[in-house]
């Protein structure tokens, strides 16, 4: 059976936040094995500022670096990434699964994005929209793509 990591950071905070994600990785049981890697995210010190906003990042990113699975075909969520349609991410999913690794991890960065070590590290960069979604929420859109994407692989019907 195909994993999926999804390493996240930040903790979901918001009570409705949570009860989504959950329902979908209920739901996702019998399709994928997922495991919720919940990175800490970074204190500021001080004033925010250009320097501080990048070591902020690169403290996450090296957190996240560790937190990668070896083996994984890995996917970075990121605003310069590729935009999908969820046909499109729905084929990346299979197409890794069958021809790269049954082990796939994507990356959710914090408030001020992804490291630049993250974006190399990655196998493919995708953007969910051009809009700019808070990344706790953007997390429960995430979920419910790999559930929209699973019904598709399986041409189940997806249940609103």
């Amino acid at each position: 059976m195909m994993r999926i990591t999804v390493i996240a950071v930040g903790k979901l905070k918001e009570s409705f936040l949570l009860q989504g994600v959950n329902e979908y990785l209920k739901r996702l049981k019998g399709h994928v094995k997922v495991d919720v890697i919940e990175i800490a995210e970074e204190k500021e010190k001080g004033k925010t500022t250009a320097h501080e906003t990048i070591r902020v990042i690169e403290e996450e990113g090296q957190r996240i670096l560790r937190a990668l699975p070896k083996d994984a075909y890995v996917v970075a969520l990121d605003v310069q990434g590729e935009m999908l349609t969820s046909h499109e991410f729905a084929d990346m999913i299979e197409h890794t699964m069958n021809y790269h690794s049954s082990s796939l991890a994507f990356i959710i960065g914090g408030s001020y994005g992804l490291a630049e070590s993250i974006k190399e590290k990655s196998n493919r960069l995708i953007s969910f929209s051009r809009l700019t979604f808070p990344h706790q929420l953007m997390r429960l859109i995430f979920f419910e793509q790999i559930y929209r994407a699973f019904m598709i692989m399986n041409s189940e019907p997806y249940h609103k």
